[in-house]
């Protein structure tokens, strides 16, 4: 095997460099053209296309043969166009804040650095920020694989006419922090643990093997509990690295969760509903009567019509005691023709049902 020349190789990087930024410069350029294209055409031109941007990270993942791994790729082409997004207009998200919380780590991931994140106080701020314009969308938690649906997302889909236009999952890895010291300097001085309540449900059983003894303390995110464990010598937080990186706190004990392939799926929220792709999902909301062989005459449908459930989870309805609604996830468009056939059957033996949207599926990487 002839040896390779090192000035060589790092010639041939050097020159492929240079069209790299060729190339990058000219898919800017022609998303400028399609912004004055669209402003030329439309009164209020809406720039993110959720199925569009599905489409061209499954083609990255398509036309992928290595040696860099599929999510690196596609992540490196979303934040390509994030930035040819944000030259036609920024997009604006509202998230659970404060910053450092894995919700803005959500709107990171979905769509990319170039993005304006807003920080929300509540989850029900996040929604009323998308409905009323103030922002483009919102992201909120909606399942973790550990502790469940996020309750107070899931309510406010009862009493919102917002639909989910996107989701993305997140791999979440807790760590204790606080000012300083050590985990074995925590466990004789530290008063409170902060966090999230979904948090120290994910991290029940290693609090309960290492910090027994200490009070655990809810707050509305992790980021807050970071926070306040950074103004407090005798508290610590359970948050992530970004929350720690935030707020200049010392990482005492990394990789908590009790499960290690602890997920939480967020929801895009928006104002519509994208196209249809081929890799679609749809969110309803479902009530039916109390009555013997209800739920079991509501998804047979389902089964018959031929499409995948992947969720089913129940919620009080506020209406009565003891009744439910619920939330499903079909794999399908609401568009498909056998999706609307579900839809017409489930209404027949349903006291409520709303589509909550139709939207491209996560991508696995």
């Amino acid at each position: 095997m002839p040896r390779l020349d090192l000035n060589t190789v790092r010639n041939k990087i050097d020159t492929l460099d240079e069209q790299i930024q060729t190339l990058v410069t000219q898919r800017a350029l022609l998303a400028e053209d399609v912004a004055r294209a669209k402003y030329a055409a439309e009164e209020n031109p809406e720039f993110y296309r959720p199925e569009r941007e599905a489409q061209v990270l499954n083609n990255v993942k398509k036309r992928n043969q290595g040696p860099l791994p599929d999510a690196f790729m596609t992540h490196l082409f979303r934040e390509i166009m994030s930035a040819c997004l944000a030259l036609q207009k920024p997009l604006e998200v509202a998230y659970l804040g404060p910053r450092g919380t894995f919700s803005e780590a959500a709107v990171l991931k979905h769509f990319g650095h170039a993005v304006k994140g807003q920080a929300t106080q509540t989850i029900e701020e996040v929604f009323r920020e998308v409905a009323s314009g103030v922002v483009d969308y919102g992201v909120v938690p909606i399942e973790n694989s550990t502790e469940g649906g996020v309750n107070q997302t899931l309510d406010m889909f009862m009493k919102s006419a917002l639909k989910i236009c996107g989701e993305v999952e997140l791999h979440i890895h807790q760590c204790l922090m606080a000012q300083t010291g050590s985990l074995e300097q925590v466990k004789k001085t530290a008063q409170r643990i902060y966090s999230h309540p979904q948090s120290l449900g994910q991290c029940r059983l290693w609090l309960d093997t290492h910090l027994p003894g200490i009070d655990r303390v809810t707050v509305s995110s992790n980021a807050e509990a970071a926070r306040l464990a950074a103004s407090e010598s005798d508290a610590v937080a359970i948050a992530g690295k970004l929350a720690a990186e935030q707020y200049e706190l010392n990482l005492l004990a990394e990789h908590i969760e009790d499960e290690m392939d602890n997920t939480t799926r967020f929801a895009i929220l928006g104002r519509n509903s994208p196209p249809p792709t081929d890799h679609d999902k749809t969110s309803l909301l479902v009530s039916c009567p109390d009555t013997p062989g209800a739920l079991h005459r509501l998804l047979a449908p389902i089964t018959t019509q031929g499409f995948s459930m992947s969720r089913i989870e129940s919620r009080p309805s506020r209406q009565g005691m003891w009744q439910y609604v619920f939330f499903i996830d079909l794999e399908g468009h609401i568009d498909n023709s056998g999706m609307r056939n579900v839809l017409e059957e489930l209404e027949q033996h349903s006291l409520l049902l709303k589509h909550l949207g139709s939207y491209p599926r996560t991508m696995s990487t």
